[in-house]
């Protein structure tokens, strides 16, 4: 095993979560992905690309790997994928976003290849509203839910993302269908990322009501202090995360990502594309270990929280 030395930013931050973008295709066409703030590339890592990549990411204190598009399924070598990352030592933990909508016949084997957890996109439980927003056909997504779960990707956790005047009226039914099936609920509020003002504004819901409805239904609270401080209702029949926008100072202040796009940059924040570094590029050309530990170096020493107040995160 090679020995992890953690690498800090000049905020104090360390480095943790790996995101991979391992495609920027996908199979639905949902207006408001953010899609990692990722800029348009047709260009796809090979395993081993991203193989050798996670490697060296260990090299700096990377121990969690979330692999994520675009839609991750749509790459038929996924599970070369997993097994690769899964390969390597200091890796403890690698989960994948989904919409799930071609998960039935894919789960097992991306469970044997080292897959261990899945988040799972699911907007509405409505039929035609999850059709009329994404594309997609529910029963699929559902029936790929039930298939991880077979699989033991646990825990399952069921991303909702809320738009005002389209699902908020859901969530009791989402927390209750959560609970029968032992998934943990994300309620998720939609971020200003790649999409315009006016869809912003118009599709914005602040969840702190449904905080406050949380908060009096919860048995415990549980603050997750690894994950932004954010806060997990534990209610009698389900778990309920909520998930603000990144765009705020305690979101920035306890960043430990950093995200690979799928043409091999280093994305050191969500909010920017001024100080991606090329990684691929110069691996593909033959360059030395030394080389690329410097450019990961540099990745990361360049992070910096983009939302702080004056004195800092």
């Amino acid at each position: 095993m090679v020995k992890s030395v953690p690498l800090y930013d000049s905020f104090g931050r360390s480095l943790n979560n790996l995101r991979i973008l391992v495609t920027q295709q996908c199979n639905f066409r949902c207006p408001y992905c953010h899609r990692e703030g990722m800029l348009p590339s047709p260009v796809e890592m090979t395993p081993q690309e991203l193989e050798m990549i996670v490697r060296l990411s260990t090299e700096f204190g990377v121990t969690d790997v979330k692999l994520t598009g675009g839609e991750p399924l749509m790459r038929e070598d996924l599970e070369e994928i997993v097994r690769r990352i899964h390969s390597i030592p200091n890796i403890r933990d690698i989960s994948m976003t989904t919409n799930a909508s071609s998960l039935v016949s894919r789960a097992a084997s991306l469970g044997r290849a080292g897959l261990q957890r899945v988040n799972v996109n699911l907007l509405s439980l409505d039929p035609s509203v999850y059709r009329r927003y994404t594309g997609g056909d529910l029963e699929d997504t559902k029936r790929g839910i039930e298939a991880a779960i077979s699989a033991d990707l646990n825990p399952i956790k069921v991303n909702m993302l809320i738009l005002k005047g389209v699902n908020s009226q859901e969530i009791p039914a989402m927390m209750e269908y959560c609970g029968i099936l032992g998934a943990i609920l994300q309620i998720l509020e939609l971020e200003q990322v790649n999409i315009t003002d006016e869809y912003y504004q118009k599709y914005h819901f602040d969840l702190s009501g449904i905080e406050k409805m949380l908060e009096r239904k919860a048995r415990t609270i549980q603050v997750r202090e690894r994950m932004q401080n954010r806060k997990v209702y534990h209610l009698p029949n389900v778990q309920v995360e909520v998930v603000h926008p990144m765009e705020n100072t305690s979101f920035c202040a306890k960043c430990t990502r950093l995200r690979l796009t799928t043409d091999g940059k280093l994305k050191p924040c969500l909010m920017r594309n001024d100080n991606l570094v090329d990684i691929l590029t110069p691996l593909r050309r033959g360059a030395t270990k030394e080389e690329l530990r410097e450019l990961f170096t540099r990745a990361v020493v360049s992070r910096a929280p983009f939302f702080q107040t004056r004195q800092g995160p």
